[in-house]
């Protein structure tokens, strides 16, 4: 593995860090988990847009900048380095707009691209039902062709960013005959269309992360389909490849947190030697971070050359969530009762959402039980339990 850079990546870099240094906003955005805070996050995305930084990796004819996964790598170490504000369109960007490159038609990919990459249209996950969580195949949520439309009846549950969202993406049963993984069809909705209820859910910290959507007779056009009608599972998959591998989680995410985490230590040594096993924990996670860092150039490296990720994103997915949530819970230990503190201002409070958030990433993007089952079957071939 080369780690060397070439003249044109150092010089993308300088560019992207001159960029954030001259652009950076001069007060934290609010949570994107409130109206104000969304808002706010789509103007910073649409400026990132103009400066033709929102979708770096994106063909620049469909609203990005044609960089390579390398390019990425730096582009976010820049953007994490910075404490830049968290990327509210993600759901849209990185999974939607990642399948809709490949499986998307062309006409799909001029209409809905562009505006996602601008952040012009801010869209929701639509994957989990009441009865259908981490078991995704029991979907019960009907699609009903009629013509040039589908007819949607259901709901969906645990939706992030429904709540203030343009659009939405998901799996619906498209045959009502058929059961489990088959006859399903995933399609794109806009959630101000009749028959669309969203009901917020509140998180852990109080705020609106999450929604209920309930679909009444909501006709959407047979254009707005992702792939061929049926076989909404297999785009499915991709989707939650790119959710479970690099895309959704850079490496330098995490080399940011465990970088804080060195300095939140060091600021409150005295009492958190009072317990060496935290200072063991710190060395370890820093490491770990640096290391998955490295597994990223690497894997980068083999898909340059044209490699796949495949089963393999589930040890990336297992990997960065269970660091994540260590690292936050050894921060909560280093600050004591003082993490518990409810100022939004304040670093402690920080390291609180984080902490609170830190406990999904085991459960979004597949269960890590479920990942732990595919690693066995397909990577090792092990038997079905």
């Amino acid at each position: 593995m080369d780690l060397t850079y070439t003249k044109k990546q150092q010089a993308f870099r300088l560019e992207v860090r001159q960029w954030l240094a001259d652009n950076l906003p001069d007060q934290k955005l609010a949570s994107y988990d409130t109206r104000e805070g969304f808002e706010q996050h789509r103007a910073w995305e649409g400026k990132l847009f103009d400066a033709r930084l929102s979708m770096v990796m994106w063909p620049e004819e469909l609203g990005g900048r044609g960089c390579d996964l390398i390019e990425w790598l730096i582009f976010e170490e820049e953007y994490y380095a910075v404490d830049a504000p968290m990327r509210v369109n993600q759901n849209g960007q990185l999974l939607l707009g990642s399948t809709l490159i490949e499986y998307g038609t062309d006409e799909q990919k001029k209409q809905f691209l562009p505006p996602m990459a601008a952040s012009q249209h801010m869209w929701a996950q639509a994957w989990s039902e009441p009865n259908a969580g981490s078991d995704m195949a029991a979907i019960t949520s009907k699609a009903i062709r009629d013509g040039d439309h589908y007819v949607i009846n259901g709901q969906k549950t645990w939706s992030t960013r429904a709540s203030f969202a343009d659009w939405c993406f998901g799996l619906f049963r498209s045959d009502p005959t058929s059961s489990r993984h088959h006859g399903l069809s995933y399609l794109m909705v806009p959630l101000d269309a009749e028959g669309v209820t969203i009901r917020p859910i509140k998180a852990l910290n109080g705020k609106d992360a999450f929604a209920e959507i309930f679909f009444d007779n909501v006709k959407v056009p047979v254009k707005n389909r992702v792939g061929d009608e049926g076989v909404g599972w297999r785009v499915a998959m991709a989707t939650a490849g790119f959710e479970r591998g690099l895309l959704l989680r850079s490496p330098a995410r995490f080399q940011q947190t465990a970088r804080k985490l060195v300095e939140l230590y060091k600021a409150n040594q005295q009492t958190a030697d009072n317990d060496p096993s935290i200072r063991n924990q710190v060395s370890e996670y820093w490491s770990a971070a640096e290391a998955y860092a490295l597994s990223a150039y690497n894997t980068v490296g083999r898909l340059n050359q044209g490699d796949k990720i495949g089963a393999e994103s589930s040890i990336n997915k297992i990997f960065w969530s269970e660091l994540d949530l260590k690292m936050h819970e050894t921060a909560m230990r280093i600050l004591g009762s003082r993490a518990e503190l409810l100022d939004n201002d304040a670093e402690e409070m920080r390291w609180l959402d984080g902490f609170l958030f830190a406990q999904a990433g085991p459960i979004y993007a597949g269960s890590n039980e479920i990942q732990r089952n595919i690693i066995a079957e397909r990577m090792l071939g092990l038997p079905r339990a």
